[in-house]
Order: C-alpha cells, then structure tokens, then sequence
C-alpha cells in the first residue's frame, strides 16, 4: 500500500509489530542492469545529503592522511595509473594521490584487493580521484576469509583486522556481474574487520541483476567485527538520474548479518530489479529487494541519521529499505531522516520499508512517506 504516513516523533517509538515473510509475488523479470563506462563524474551529484547536518562521532569521521604510508603520482596525471593504485592497496596503510590539480579518473581492469596481513588501508582521493570499473570490473574487494588475501586468524569471520576506509573519493561503472565466487557489491566487496566510507560518491555501478540474496550494487558487507557497524558518512549513492545503481538486491547497499550508521547521506534513483523477492517465488530467480538498502540477518542494526532516501525503486519489497530480521531482533531507527517518493514493491510495513511489524523501529523527528 502506498498511502501516506508522514510520522514526525520527538522520542524514539519502540513499538512492535508484526508480519508474514517476504514471499509473495513479483513483477515481470527486468532486463540485465545496463553498464555506462563513461559516466562523468564532473557533472554528477556531489557527495551527502545536502540538508543533513547531524553531529558525526569521531568513529564515523574522515581519517587523518597527512602523512600518508603510500602517494600514487608523482604530480601528473599521467603518473597515476590504475596499476599503481592496485599495488598501493596490496601494500596497504595510508593511501593519497598526487595526480596534478585537475580531476582525475582512474579506470581499473580488475579489482584492488586488500591483503589481510598489510597494515590497515585508507583510500582518500581528495575530492578529485575517479575509480572506474570501466563497465566491466568490480573495483575494491577485502576479505579475510579469502585464503589467496592470507588468512592472519582461526576465526576470519570475526576478526578485528584488516580496517579499510574510503574517503573523498568516486567509485563509477563497477560491474560485478562476472563474479562466481563473491557475488554482489559491484563497487566494493567486504567482509570482516571493520569498513568505513566517508565524502563519496556511487554512480552507476551494478552487480548481478536477479537472485534472491544477492545484491549492494554499490556496497556489499558481511562479518564486521564484533558486530560493529558499518559507517557511512556524508556520502551519495546515485544522487540524480542516470547516476543510480542497480543490482538484483540492495541497489546501493546490501549486507547479511551487518550493522550500519549512516550520517548525513543521500541514496536516490537506485534500483532493486530482481524478481520474485527472498525467498523466491516458485518460477522466478528471486531478488527485487530493497531499491537503496538491503538488509538480512539476526540482531542488527540500520541506523539513519540526517539521510534521505527517495526516488529509489524495486519489483519486489522495500522501495526504500528491505529489513528483515529473521528472529525479530533487530532494530530500525531513524532520526532526522526522511524516506520519500520511492517506487515499486508490496509488504510494507511503512511506506517503502518492508520489515516484519514486530521489529524494533525508532522513529525520531524523521518523516516517512
């Protein structure tokens, strides 16, 4: 249903309530997500919620790279190559750029990959580094649990290093689509230790276009530490239209088992285009989940602060927001947000988020419809 429910609460509504599964029935398949290798990154949307002012902890704040461990560029941009960033980020530690005073874009053929025993990694492009997929490859991948990353525990599903930030930075025309083993985040790709994006940009990446768990066209996470959450700060993900990004779930971000805070970010024209919802419908691949955010698992957390979701759409549930707690345990909270304007989907809870009813949701000063 997609009456309008505008809720405007100065204390946190703790109210539970109930709901069926996510089954039911989806939309026609949608055809697989296009690929733009050329998106400008110049003329895109920049980064956060232009009206988000809310105080960021520390924890979720950009890091400190004045004293870089790695600079990729000599002064030119000629000297930054895709090559160079790729081994700064095996090498690991604190990574700049110095690629002259005009942006730049950086399109990469294969992804960089964090390895689990380098020092923690920060990416901070300034404000003027462009990653590119090219259409054809994801663009950042961490994995403790990758044997070929080294494994550095016994217990790599829960383990508090590697860190990785991003910050400052673009991330265009990831496709993960050809991606067996990892599936989704056609931008990023995580699990364990701890991640963090900070002042960035998503535009038009992709992943697999149906499946009903997978997804995070932008962004996929798994296994954060001590079930930390994920921070996102200040960031956009699609932000205008021909910008969004589109997966089979999660069309900007999708995770199992993960918490998030996100602060003063912006997911607009994003697409869940998946058909069939989790679990799939008898006679469809499954997927049409959650148009900016998708999120599975047990006791976690999707807190919003200063955000707004809108313009997002989807085939099956969660225009804006997919949320299911498998045993309730979860907890939604919202606060000086609003969620509008998203299209699509069934099994709303409120509009455009699709939840069972008997999950914690705090509502605070946030405005959705």
């Amino acid at each position: 249903m997609h009456h309008l429910l505008k809720i405007i609460v100065l204390l946190a509504s703790l109210g539970c309530i109930s709901c069926g599964g996510g089954g039911g029935g989806g939309l026609a398949p949608s055809n697989p997500p296009p690929t733009n290798p050329n998106t400008n990154s110049q003329t895109g949307p920049a980064a956060g919620n232009p009206l988000g002012n809310y105080a960021v902890p520390v924890a979720a704040s950009a890091v400190d790279v004045s004293t870089p461990d790695h600079v990729v560029g000599t002064g030119t941009a000629a000297s930054c190559t895709a090559d160079a960033f790729i081994q700064a980020v095996a090498l690991g530690g604190k990574i700049a750029f110095n690629c002259g005073a005009a942006p730049i874009t950086l399109t990469l053929n294969r992804p960089a990959k964090v390895f689990n025993n380098k020092p923690d990694v920060v990416i901070d492009g300034n404000g003027l580094v462009t990653l590119s997929g090219g259409g054809a490859t994801r663009i950042l991948y961490m994995n403790t649990c990758d044997q070929n990353q080294v494994w550095t525990t016994s217990h790599c599903q829960d383990q508090a290093q590697p860190t990785l930030t991003v910050q400052n930075l673009t991330f265009v025309d990831g496709n993960s689509q050809n991606e067996t083993s990892y599936d989704g985040g056609g931008a990023i790709w995580v699990r364990g230790g701890r991640f963090k994006v900070v002042n960035s940009r998503f535009f038009n990446n992709v992943c697999a276009s149906t499946g009903a768990d997978v997804g995070g066209a932008a962004i996929r996470v798994f296994s954060q530490y001590q079930g930390l959450p994920v921070y996102v700060t200040h960031s956009t993900f699609g932000g205008a239209a021909g910008y969004g990004n589109t997966g089979a779930n999660g069309g900007a971000l999708s995770s199992i088992g993960v918490s998030w805070s996100i602060y003063n970010s912006l997911f607009s024209y994003n697409k869940a285009i998946g058909n069939g919802g989790n679990p799939a419908t008898a006679g469809t691949p499954g997927g049409g989940s959650g148009g900016a955010i998708y999120n599975d698992g047990n006791t976690m957390t999707l807190a919003l602060y200063g955000s707004l979701i809108e313009h997002n759409e989807v085939n099956a549930y969660g225009s804006a927001i997919f949320f299911v707690s498998n045993n309730h345990t979860g907890t939604l909270h919202m606060e000086d947000s609003t969620s509008r304007n998203n299209l699509g989907g069934s099994w709303y809870t409120l509009p455009g988020i699709s939840m069972h009813s008997d999950t914690v949701q705090q509502i605070i000063n946030s405005t959705i419809q």
